[in-house]
């Protein structure tokens, strides 16, 4: 199985019927998240397969999507009340 990644996937929509269908597409591949920004573990072909299932949604001349690979060694920053992820050996995604 090829190594996972984690990155941020980021979309700023315009119209609400796709921005449900963009909060559809994300959630499949997504582990966590808030609003429009989501937290997803990727290999090479599900980053592939997220990219192609999200510009079938997208309007490319009035909405946004952002990908960015994360470097999941480094340490996790908080604010306010919020609590630092349990970092297990293993998690399901399905």
């Amino acid at each position: 199985m090829a190594e996972r990644g984690l990155y941020l996937a980021c979309y700023d929509v315009a119209d609400d019927a796709r921005l449900r269908a963009a909060l559809l597409v994300v959630r499949a591949y997504a582990t966590g998240g808030q609003k429009s920004v989501h937290e997803c573990w990727l290999n090479t072909l599900e980053r592939g397969d997220l990219l192609a299932d999200i510009s079938l949604v997208l309007n490319p001349l009035e909405d946004s999507f952002l990908l960015v690979r994360l470097d999941a060694r480094l340490p996790t920053h908080t604010l306010g009340q919020a609590l630092q992820p349990v970092r297990p050996d293993w998690f399901y995604l399905g």
